[in-house]
């Protein structure tokens, strides 16, 4: 399920009083603990002085509020810090937030200046752009205890923990917590047992293809031309957030636009009228899941637009038109009408070798579908995701091929995969099998610093009481400082993400429950439990 991450300031602004008020003398605290070593290791001049790079990095330092920033990064405190900033947009795949790069690129535009106008010097370039200079949010992960803090365990954190996870509303369970920085077992609770994951498989898709593609990887709709024949082919690339709509806030590829760069090729060519087909070969197999027919999730088809919903929803269950594929060539049809493109109605076809380009449209980068999927838990997504794993190592792209792809994936990294069974991307499938160990060793990768392809996964994760399937949820206690991925079919509840606890050390942790009967009190007990690691300075 998808909604725009972008938010206006006006309906965030409760949420991030309340968090403000909340996380401030955590913010105090961890200033305090740590301005000392910032202080030892600040260097005598500025990393790339006298280049571009490093120009940007000593005006981003002067930046009133850039010292706060650092000592966030140097303690790993991009949970402490999400949910202050959670109006200002999605994560970019090192951690900084879309819209604090696209400041950082208007200043620099306007050499520091910041008049708050419309005008062309103070307007960020369009398109791609790269991010200015500054630290990732979890850089303080690569320098261990000199600085993070050690991670709680033994009879403390048991003491904390272990009562809540006994509630008999969580029926069969599996529990792990490491800390991050170290990859450390702090708490395990049966954590090798494998149980139904549900959505928080999403997080090994998500590792899994940014692993096998890295988060600058596009998906890309193209229409091709058969000259001979004047056939229009519309291709699918498996981007399921192609749109059709005339307002974009998400920014996903548009039909719109590509109906318009199609139309102005063809009139380059003195074409008027067109047969319209539609090729949709990237995906073999069928299009069912074997959930069924489910409003959560579309037919599987590399080509649709707006997640096939028969309404403007962008969020949540929706009726789903039958047959994706031809309802996006449908409305691309329309559209060509509308720039003065006369075609036929669609039909399945084939683009051949002979077929030339027209025109194309691409999607978001992969880091930005990764962390819309795992926020929003968009099953739509999982799938797709799972099935470019598969293309991207040469396997089929379905259901077989991409749970393969996926595991092979996960195996290059070194994660426990004993007893785990991969059926599908979005864990409709009640057969997946994962264990929570698991989990925790596939958030762990995520924070490596040598792994910053993955950062995606953890900066995707929803926060706590205001982002995504966690926007309803931490009222009181611990919202804005966890971040996690929530998983509910009947009978199972699920919750793995990240902690940080009251002195800013941060926690992987995952919790599998299976047999539960009543979802509401197994939730409240689980999230009892993120808010208790939050809490504790277990010592």
């Amino acid at each position: 399920m998808v909604v725009p991450e972008l938010r206006p300031w006006r309906a965030a602004r409760p949420h991030v009083a309340r968090f403000a008020g909340a996380v401030r003398p955590r913010l105090a605290r961890t200033a305090a603990a740590v301005r000392p070593r910032l202080a030892r290791l600040r260097p005598s001049r500025p990393a790339g002085a006298g280049t571009a790079t490093g120009s940007r990095i000593t005006r981003l330092a002067a930046w009133p509020g850039a010292w706060r920033f650092t000592v966030v990064a140097a303690t790993a405190g991009t949970v402490l810090a999400a949910g202050a900033v959670t109006a200002a947009g999605p994560w970019d795949s090192t951690g900084q937030r879309t819209a604090e790069q696209d400041r950082a690129v208007a200043l620099e535009a306007t050499r520091g200046t910041d008049h708050g106008g419309r005008g062309n010097a103070g307007t960020p370039p369009r398109g791609p752009r790269t991010a200015p200079s500054a630290p990732s949010v979890l850089t303080g992960l690569g320098g261990g205890a000199t600085t993070v803090k050690s991670a709680p365990g033994g009879k403390a954190l048991t003491g904390a923990l272990a009562p809540l996870l006994k509630s008999p509303a969580l029926g069969d369970l599996s529990a792990s917590v490491v800390d991050v920085s170290t990859g450390r077992s702090v708490y395990g609770d049966d954590t090798g047992d494998a149980l139904t994951p549900a959505s928080t498989t999403k997080i090994a898709t998500a590792v899994a293809v940014l692993t096998a593609l890295g988060p600058d990887h596009r998906l890309t709709t193209r229409a091709t031309f058969e000259p001979d024949t004047k056939e229009v082919i519309l291709v699918g690339g498996g981007d399921p957030t192609l749109t059709a709509r005339e307002k974009n806030p998400t920014g996903s590829a548009s039909l719109r636009d590509l109906a318009g760069r199609t139309a102005a090729a063809l009139a380059e060519r003195g074409v008027r009228e067109v047969t319209l087909s539609y090729d949709t070969t990237l995906y073999p197999g069928g299009q069912r899941h074997p959930i069924g027919v489910n409003p959560n999730l579309a037919a599987l088809t590399p080509l649709m637009a707006d997640e096939a919903r028969r309404d403007d929803s962008a969020a949540g269950p929706a009726d789903r038109v039958a047959d994706p594929a031809a309802d996006a060539a449908r409305k691309f049809g329309a559209l060509l009408k509308e720039y003065g493109i006369k075609a036929t109605p669609p039909g399945p076809s084939k683009s051949t070798t002979r077929a030339g380009a027209l025109a194309a449209v691409s999607s978001p980068p992969l880091a930005t579908l990764v962390e819309r999927m795992l926020t929003h838990s968009d099953n739509d997504l999982a799938e797709a995701l799972a099935r470019q794993t598969a293309i991207a190592t040469g396997g089929r792209a379905d259901f077989a091929g991409a749970s393969a792809a996926v595991r092979a994936q996960l195996q290059k990294l070194g994660v426990p995969l004993k007893g785990a069974v991969f059926k599908d991307g979005s864990g409709l499938d009640r057969g997946n099998r994962l264990t929570a160990g698991l989990l925790t060793a596939l958030l762990v990768k995520s924070g490596d610093p040598a792994r910053p392809e993955l950062r995606p996964v953890l900066t995707g994760l929803p926060v706590a009481g205001f982002t995504g399937t966690l926007a309803g949820r931490y009222a009181d206690g611990a919202a804005g400082v966890v971040r996690a991925k929530t998983g509910t079919l009947t009978g199972v509840n699920a919750l793995a993400g990240t902690v940080v606890d009251r002195e800013g050390r941060l926690l992987a942790f995952a919790f599998l429950a299976t047999g539960t009967t009543d979802p509401t009190a197994a939730q409240a007990a689980l999230d009892k439990a993120a808010t208790a690691l939050a809490a504790c300075g277990c010592r």
